[in-house]
């Protein structure tokens, strides 16, 4: 049915041979203008501001739906593959969302102790990089008390106020910190992982849906080619990104164990992850590199080996790897992607900067199939 409206009557088939229009700003003008004129455009300015403040307050409720989502756009060919072979959607599903519990598992049991260890000795650790970085701050702490000599001669009188004074404490303990965080990332696993069960055991039918209520013919046609491309493009994006971001990891994991770094293993991980979040993702790991270095080598230029190895390896992965695999299709606009991440970052934290490309995608592929929203599409992309 979906295939059959997709590919539409004889006469659209030629229509979508021909050359398709070049984005038209003045569609996007007559939109915003609409029936109610330019006054309008102030109701829609607070929709939008209101929708962003309830994205921000209700982002525990928001963000296992959005990734259960993009997930499912991940995994809804596996589970049309698989029932092509005669194996039943609900089993489909439960054999997929097992597989990724079972894989989850088997990455936390095997990096839970490095990781653990790592944490316990971060204070010490802390330690001995300011005993290592003592030189190098000598110069910085003379011209400190240069300056403040220099404010005791300039001081004129004045009366100041050095009675003690009590502070009480009203944040909460790190430990009751931890278990709310702890709690409410264990809540938000559990709906992500049943709402993805039954996105993935339901199949198409939300979209059969859709298609039943919309009124004509070139409206369900819409709807099914929207889908189907977000459904192509972000799952190919998904696991394209997560096969290279694997690769990096095991190429940083194979130069740290090479430089004698401890716990490659866990860097590679690090890294593979922090690949996902541009920009942020590998600045934060070459400063979390540059600190085991300065614990590992005794002296700067061996520790910044580590930094300058994985630097090397995200450049050639960034400039090479990626634009080569990916292709300009599935890319979209550097400056966007920049806007895009600090945005979904500050509202939703590391996880929407993680999402904010897949979301990016979405839009853009949104945009690009409704005529005077066109223009938002071409600047989205690259």
């Amino acid at each position: 049915m979906l295939e059959a409206i997709r590919k539409g009557h004889p006469e659209e088939k030629s229509e979508d041979k021909a050359e398709t229009p070049r984005p038209d700003i003045r569609k996007l003008r007559d939109l915003l203008a609409g029936p109610f004129g330019i006054r309008s455009l102030a109701l829609t300015g607070l929709f939008i501001l209101a929708s962003f403040y309830t994205l921000y307050l209700g982002r525990e409720f928001f963000l296992p739906i959005v990734l259960a989502l993009l997930l499912n756009f991940l995994l809804s060919p596996v589970v049309r593959w698989l029932k092509k072979i005669h194996i039943p959607e609900a089993v489909s599903a439960i054999l997929i969302i097992f597989s990724m519990l079972g894989l989850l598992g088997l990455g936390i049991y095997e990096l839970s102790t490095p990781a653990y260890n790592w944490i316990g000795q971060a204070p010490q650790s802390l330690h001995k990089i300011e005993g290592r970085l003592r030189d190098l701050k000598k110069p910085v702490q003379t011209m400190s008390k240069a300056t403040e000599q220099v404010e005791k001669i300039t001081k004129v009188g004045g009366s100041a106020d050095n009675s003690p004074k009590v502070q009480v404490s009203t944040q909460e303990s790190l430990g009751a910190r931890v278990f709310s965080q702890a709690t409410g990332l264990a809540f938000g696993a559990l709906v992500l992982f049943i709402l993805l069960y039954f996105l993935l055991a339901s199949g198409d039918m939300f979209l059969r849906k859709l298609i039943k209520v919309l009124p004509s013919l070139a409206d369900k046609k819409r709807a099914v080619d929207i889908a189907r491309q977000i459904e192509t493009e972000v799952s190919t994006y998904l696991i394209t990104i997560t096969l290279i971001n694997v690769g990096l990891g095991l190429a940083v994991w194979g130069a740290m164990a090479l430089l004698g770094i401890p716990n490659p293993l866990l860097w590679g991980v690090v890294a593979a992850f922090l690949n996902f979040v541009p920009f942020l993702g590998p600045l934060t790991m070459v400063s979390v590199l540059a600190m085991v270095g300065f614990l590992t080598f005794p002296d700067l230029p061996h520790a910044l080996i580590a930094p300058g190895a994985f630097l090397g390896l995200h450049v050639l992965e960034s400039y090479l790897v990626t634009p080569t695999v990916v292709g300009r299709r599935l890319t979209l606009n550097p400056v966007v992607v920049f806007l895009g991440l600090v945005f979904w970052g500050w509202l939703w934290g590391i996880a929407g900067a993680i999402l904010a490309v897949p979301i990016m995608m979405v839009l853009k592929i949104f945009c690009e199939h409704s005529e005077p929203l066109a223009p938002i599409g071409e600047f989205l992309g690259d």
